[in-house]
């Protein structure tokens, strides 16, 4: 955790944050009692730069005049004043679960509006959960229809929301992403060791769980360990991200074939590379019209090799032609806390992305508007239809209210 301290010239830097509440105040608009405005330019000099060795993407960036306590207790961050539009006049944080150091709330958020569930997945190769080699990650469920007005009032409604076990048939092997697919669940699986080969799965959404892969080779070749899913919403294409987490977290063999952007057509069977350059390609989505994609690059943390600071910790944008290629490499975004893992639009174009203090909150030219700060690392998130959040932070499970609707959970391709 870095705590900034301000320079002597603090007092002359807070212009910033008094002009944005002025502007709310002009327009009639009073910040959240949930939220708080944070001033960027307070924190532009700073009178104690921290080592690289003490301030990296593994610590806590807190501005000054700020404490990690004030951060949590009024976690809607302000950084400009588009976010009021998002996050509306009383947003709200809820923890529904926690689960000690095991990771169960880590990627893979669907929400499916018949049954008003959220599907999520438990992390794959980490220690504590001791998944990866020697067993497969589970899927698990919750209904939103336990989450009252009255539980969502509250910050810590811990145990009153049921969480339960989904033993799809046969078993999604190290499933990491999922998305919504023609009224199914369409899974990412990791694989697992070099005989079950990565893939992708689709599935029931209601008992059995049926489940049946659809994708596991690219001409006879193993892929390294399929980590995320999105949709094209113009074409229906399935485009998936391929890593090699699987090997530094000790569950895959090493590099298999080149990590990549992968896109699919279950129609035709047709398999293409949709973009390549990166380090660790992760997290992918489309903007809401399909017009541009984004890809996260979290090759910053590199398993059991450790960090590398030189390495993307970035978002990056493509436009999306016609026929489905991407071209047109933007950096749409670095992050400095943590990495940008999976990441969600809304309906106006705003992206979302899970990093290492919460949700961070984009403009579609790359503006940081605000955060849903939890303090720590948010793997990933969902909405589930408008106004309502669910996000997964590794061994917390959050629930968020707002005004934003997102602009694809729920839609069946």
């Amino acid at each position: 955790m870095v705590h900034a301290r301000h320079t002597p010239l603090a007092p002359l830097l807070s212009g910033a944050a008094a002009l944005l509440l002025a502007s709310a105040t002009a327009q009639g608009i009073d910040v959240p009692a949930q939220a708080q405005v944070i001033d960027q330019k307070s924190s532009n000099v700073l009178w104690d730069v921290p080592p690289p060795t003490v301030a990296n993407y593994t610590s806590l960036f807190i501005p000054p005049g700020t404490t990690k306590e004030s951060l949590f207790e009024k976690p809607f961050h302000i950084y400009d004043e588009e976010f009021l539009g998002i996050i509306g006049t009383n947003p709200t944080l809820t923890l529904l679960k926690s689960s000690g150091t095991n990771p169960m709330f880590h990627e893979a958020a669907v929400w499916v509006p018949a049954t008003d569930d959220v599907f999520f997945v438990q992390n794959a190769g980490d220690p504590a959960a001791g998944t990866g080699l020697n067993k497969s990650a589970i899927i698990q469920k919750i209904s939103l229809s336990q989450v009252t007005a009255e539980v969502s009032a509250e910050r810590n409604a811990s145990g009153k929301v049921d969480v339960h076990l989904v033993a799809a048939t046969p078993a999604i092997i190290n499933p990491n992403g999922a998305t919504n697919y023609r009224n199914r669940i369409l899974f990412a699986g990791e694989g697992q060791g070099s005989r079950v080969a990565p893939a992708l799965y689709v599935m029931s959404h209601n008992a059995p769980y049926d489940a049946t892969v659809i994708l596991n080779n690219y001409f006879g070749r193993q892929f390294n360990s399929i980590n995320d899913v999105a949709i094209n919403p113009r074409t229906g294409d399935i485009y998936f991200t391929d890593t090699t987490y699987g090997y530094v977290q000790d569950f895959r063999p090493e590099t298999v074939i080149q990590k990549q952007v992968w896109r699919f057509n279950e129609t035709s069977g047709a398999v293409a590379v949709a973009a390549d350059g990166f380090n660790m390609p992760n997290g992918v989505t489309f903007s809401p019209d399909g017009h541009h994609a984004y890809v996260t690059d979290t090759g910053v943390i590199q398993g059991f090799f450790g960090r590398n600071s030189s390495f993307p910790s970035s978002i990056y944008r493509y436009d999306v032609e016609e026929d489905g290629t991407f071209s047109n490499r933007k950096t749409f975004a670095f992050i400095a806390t943590g990495v940008p893992d999976g990441v969600h639009v809304d309906t106006k174009g705003n992206l979302y992305a899970g990093c290492g203090d919460g949700v961070h909150v984009f403009n579609p030219s790359g503006k940081l508007l605000g955060k849903i700060w939890i303090g720590s690392t948010v793997a990933n998130f969902q909405f589930a239809g408008k106004g309502r959040m669910v996000i997964l932070a590794e061994t917390e499970l959050y629930y968020a209210t707002l005004k934003a609707e997102g602009a694809f959970p729920g839609q069946r391709y």
